[in-house]
């Protein structure tokens, strides 16, 4: 299985588990505070990334985090641009940018950007689509419920599973229609969009019913320091695990989850994550 991502590129993902870093160049990041919120230290940090393994490295100018208000797509390009094209300069590396935006979709894409990470699934700018393919570039369809607004106050899914799979099967036939190939899209059940703490565990656990009901596509899943291992990892007073106290448990997630069939990680620990699935795939082509 290849995965598209420019008029001449691919990338394997089926030969081993693709590792795509986490660089955020937002202020009110959950994860890192802001460390990366200007281009210097950004750039640095996308180095090291590099350098401990990643194959992709995916740029996000707006918070996802629940509760995070909306910006301007003029104030998101005028993050993520200047790291996107130095990045691109330097590197052969692929770059994602992370919008739910055409507008910076373009921008990130003309400034060497390749692939395009939606949250939204195209629910909230379907014109996405559109500039996906006037630039040949790879889209990942990631399942999302209300906003980043309001996720987190909608009453649960009844079903979980058949959510995802209804949505995304939504999500892929917009964007087919639209013009985007087959080969050139990824799929993400969304782990921690709009969904509870069990769900997040389900969802990890049945990847492969999801997996399986889009057997030509790669699945990415996104795990990493998230809320719902630090419920998990909660100590004996219900207190949940910090962010950076996340590790070990984002690793047992990317375990499960390569297990089960992911075929990319997103995550903020590259070199963590690069043993881990080396380890998780030798044990799955051993089977």
């Amino acid at each position: 299985m290849a995965w598209h991502i420019g008029k001449d590129r691919t990338l394997p993902t089926g030969e081993r588990t693709l590792i795509m870093g986490v660089l955020n160049v937002t202020p009110d990041s959950f994860s890192d505070g802001g460390q990366y919120a200007s281009p210097f230290p950004a750039l640095d940090h996308a180095r090291q990334m590099i350098a401990d393994g990643a194959d992709i490295i995916d740029i996000g100018g707006e918070s996802t985090r629940p509760g995070a208000a909306l910006i301007s797509p003029e104030e998101e390009i005028d993050r993520v641009l200047p790291v996107i094209e130095a990045l691109a300069k330097e590197s052969t590396i692929p770059i994602s940018i992370d919008t739910t935006k055409s507008m910076v979709a373009r921008a990130a894409l003309a400034a060497g950007a390749s692939i395009v990470n939606d949250i939204s699934a195209l629910r909230f700018d379907f014109h996405i689509a559109d500039e996906v393919v006037k630039a040949g570039a790879g889209l990942i369809l990631m399942h999302s419920r209300g906003t980043p607004a309001t996720m987190q106050r909608l009453p649960p899914a009844a079903d979980i599973i058949s959510d995802v799979l209804h949505s995304l099967r939504a999500s892929i036939s917009m964007a087919v229609r639209r013009g985007v190939p087959n080969h050139s899209i990824v799929i993400d059940p969304g782990i921690g969009f709009g969904k509870t703490f069990n769900q997040n565990v389900e969802l990890i656990a049945k990847l492969d019913q999801i997996a399986a009901a889009f057997p030509d596509l790669p699945v990415m899943i996104g795990t990493s320091r998230k809320a719902f291992i630090g419920h998990v990892l909660a100590d004996e007073n219900g207190n949940s695990a910090p962010v950076d106290e996340r590790l070990h448990g984002t690793m047992a997630t990317i375990t499960a989850a390569v297990l089960k069939g992911a075929h990319i990680v997103r995550v903020h620990d590259v070199k963590a994550a690069v043993e881990t699935v080396k380890l998780t795939d030798a044990i799955k082509a051993s089977k």
